[in-house]
């Protein structure tokens, strides 16, 4: 049996995740609830969950001030939230489930399923809890899900991602590649709004290793590791509006 807390500081939706959790996880136990982040270091402390089901915006801080007093966290964790864009974009880069509210009955069965299969890798959870804190602010490092755990990884330290079906490769500055389970589109979302910029259907690259751009209907852009990347004539007006921006080294021909 799987023992399950509930952080939120809404009553109606502590009930309501209480609910959804008789209904579709019969080996999953509330061993307890609480609404504060007072309250919900206490619960931890006493009834050690295997799993936390938390809400970002609690009634005397967030559940980043919450998880930042755990020394080495032992749980899973899915955030149940409606919070901004921002902290789901912090979460997400450190691999971590959550659901928006009003919560998706198939959707949370889905995350919960998740997280009681991931609950054995336990050694995993203290570096995905950090990076979540680090990415408060600024985002600087991901978790990437790939088929055999999670791979840690710089994001300045990525060249381009490449889409392939369902999965996503990502190459590195040091020639190594990585196959991601999740698409290219759930990366775009977030990556984007840092140096990368989306080329192509299949091509999202990071701008500070472009080394050339050559013109063309879409043209194409030269790495800094030798390899070209088509640009797609959709994008090709965004993508130079971009690349713009002063780097040295960087050539347009």
């Amino acid at each position: 049996m799987i023992n399950a807390i509930i952080v939120d500081d809404e009553k109606d939706c502590r009930e309501s995740i209480k609910s959804l959790i008789k209904q579709c996880c019969n080996n999953v136990n509330i061993s307890g609830e609480a609404s504060s982040v007072e309250e919900g270091l206490d619960c931890i402390s006493k009834k050690q969950p295997d799993l936390l089901l938390l809400d970002v915006e609690l009634s005397d801080g967030t559940s980043f001030d919450l998880l930042n007093q755990i020394i080495n966290p032992n749980f899973q964790i899915i955030f149940i939230t409606a919070f901004d864009k921002y902290a789901i974009q912090a979460i997400r880069h450190s691999a971590i489930d959550y659901i928006l509210k009003p919560v998706n009955p198939d959707l949370f069965k889905k995350a919960v399923i998740k997280a009681i299969n991931l609950i054995e890798n336990n050694d995993q959870i203290a570096k995905q809890v950090k990076i979540l804190l680090d990415n408060r602010n600024s985002f600087n490092r991901m978790a990437l899900p790939t088929i055999d755990g999670l791979r840690f990884i710089n994001i300045s330290d990525i060249l381009y991602l490449k889409s392939e079906a369902n999965y996503t490769w990502f190459l590195l500055n040091n020639n190594e590649k990585i196959l991601v389970t999740k698409t290219l589109k759930e990366f775009d979302e977030t990556l984007s709004e840092n140096t990368f910029v989306r080329i192509h259907q299949s091509y999202l690259i990071n701008i500070n290793y472009v080394e050339k751009y050559i013109k063309g209907q879409g043209g194409s852009v030269i790495m800094t590791n030798g390899t070209e990347l088509l640009v797609s004539r959709r994008k090709k007006e965004h993508f130079i509006n971009t690349i713009s921006r002063p780097k040295k080294n960087r050539k347009i021909i």
